[in-house]
C-alpha cells in the first residue's frame, strides 16, 4: 500500500474522532517510517511501506481509534516553536497556554537583571523550558507533586538547551521551600482548573489518558487558584507578578480571589478564541 492510498484511507477512517485526521495519519506514517519529515511524506507518495512499517502504522492507528491522544503515541508535542516529549503522566501542552507564556516573556523584556522565576506544576515542562529559552536572563524552579513530570520536564530542558537555568523540586505547591527565605519575580502556574463534577464530561482523549490529577481542581475548580494566590505573597519580591491560566468562564473568579489577597493592578488577557485565558496581578 502507497503512502499516497493509507492517506487517503486513513484520514477517512479517522475524520469521525478527529479534527486533524489527515495530519494524524501523516505523524503516525512519519513515525512508522524512521522519523522522517512531513517534507519526506508528501515527497514520495507513491512509495510502498514494508509488512512492518505497515503493521507498526496500523497499531498507532487502532491506538488512536480506541481514544489515545495524538501526542501519546507520537511522543511530542511542539509548544511556543519547541519541540516536547510527552508521555502518559504528563499533561499535554495546549495552544492557549502559549498566551500565558508570551504575557510572561513580554512583561519581563525589558528587564536588565536577572529574572527570578518559579513555575508551579510541572507537567511536560512546556511553560518551565519556554520561559527558560525565551527570557535570556532568567533563572527558573519548577515544582510538581508528582515524579513523572519532574523527569518529562529534565528531558525537555536538557533537549532544549536550558537545563543549566532550570531547578526541578519535588514540591506540592510551596511545601519545598516553606522554610527558606527566597523569593521570586514571577509566579506563574497552570494549574488543575476542572471542576470535580465535569470531569466526566470531558472528551474520552482526555479524561481516560491524561493524568486526573493535573485536572481536577476541586468542586468549583479554584481550589489550587486559592491556595497558590493565598501563599504566593510571600514568595513574590515586591512588585512581583502572579500569572496564571484559567478555564473558560473562570478569569473573573481567580481575579477576585486575587484582589482579595491583596494583588493589585489584576488585568486578563485573551486567548487566540476571544476567551479571557490568562489572568495577572502584582505584588503592591
Amino acid at each position: 500500500m502507497t503512502i499516497r492510498d493509507i492517506i487517503i484511507k486513513y484520514s477517512q477512517e479517522l475524520e469521525k474522532i478527529s479534527d486533524t485526521p489527515r495530519l494524524d495519519v501523516e505523524l503516525f506514517l512519519q513515525k512508522a517510517l524512521g522519523g522522517v519529515d512531513r517534507i519526506y511524506i508528501h515527497l514520495n507518495l507513491n512509495k510502498e511501506l514494508t509488512t512492518e512499517q505497515y503493521d507498526e502504522f496500523i497499531e498507532y492507528i487502532n491506538d488512536r481509534i480506541n481514544g489515545r491522544p495524538v501526542a501519546y503515541i507520537v511522543g511530542n508535542r511542539e509548544f511556543m516553536g519547541l519541540d516536547f516529549f510527552v508521555k502518559e503522566g504528563v499533561l499535554i501542552p495546549r495552544p492557549d497556554t502559549e498566551t500565558l507564556v508570551e504575557e510572561i516573556i513580554d512583561l519581563c523584556k525589558d528587564k536588565n537583571e536577572e529574572v527570578d522565576i518559579l513555575d508551579i506544576g510541572t507537567g511536560s515542562g512546556a511553560i518551565t523550558v519556554s520561559l527558560a529559552k525565551y527570557i535570556t536572563n532568567s533563572k527558573v524552579m519548577s515544582f510538581d507533586i508528582s515524579e513523572i513530570p519532574l523527569q518529562v520536564g529534565k528531558i525537555n530542558a536538557i533537549n532544549n538547551d536550558v537545563d543549566n537555568k532550570i531547578e526541578f523540586v519535588k514540591s506540592d505547591v510551596f511545601s519545598a521551600i516553606k522554610d527558606k527565605e527566597i523569593q521570586f519575580d514571577v509566579i506563574v502556574s497552570n494549574p488543575p482548573y476542572i471542576p470535580k463534577k465535569d470531569i466526566e464530561t470531558l472528551h474520552t482523549q482526555v479524561k481516560d489518558y491524561e493524568p486526573y490529577n493535573a485536572l481536577e481542581g476541586g468542586e468549583d475548580g479554584l481550589d489550587f487558584y486559592r491556595q497558590i494566590t493565598k501563599e504566593s505573597i510571600d514568595y513574590l519580591k515586591q512588585g512581583g507578578i502572579l500569572a496564571y491560566e484559567v478555564g473558560h468562564d473562570q478569569a473573573e473568579d481567580v481575579s477576585e480571589i486575587m484582589k482579595s489577597y491583596g494583588y493589585t493592578k489584576i488585568y486578563k488577557k485573551k486567548d487566540i478564541q476571544g476567551i479571557d485565558r490568562v489572568v495577572i496581578g502584582f505584588k503592591l
